[in-house]
């Protein structure tokens, strides 16, 4: 599990070239979750605070598809908990 806060300012990057969305993490998890697989495996977000990474010692402004996907988990965790 990620520790970002869901209002984090963020920009999701799509290395196809298409314009970033710039928002919250909240809002970048969200877009993340209806691109194509392929577009998922090409996404990138960018944090406005470096958050810990489980697999290195230094913190780090940039999560991967898969960090963006564990997200979506969590995201999606949390609002089954809530209904």
């Amino acid at each position: 599990m990620l520790d970002i806060p869901w209002d984090q300012p963020a920009t999701l990057i799509d290395l196809d070239g298409k314009p970033p969305s710039i928002s919250t993490v909240r809002d970048c998890v969200r877009h993340f979750a209806i691109l194509t697989p392929e577009a998922q495996q090409k996404a990138r977000m960018l944090l406005t605070r470096p958050t810990f990474r489980a697999d290195r010692k230094s913190r780090t402004w940039l999560l991967n598809p898969e960090e963006i996907a564990l997200l979506l988990a969590q995201m999606r965790a949390e609002k089954s908990t809530l209904n």
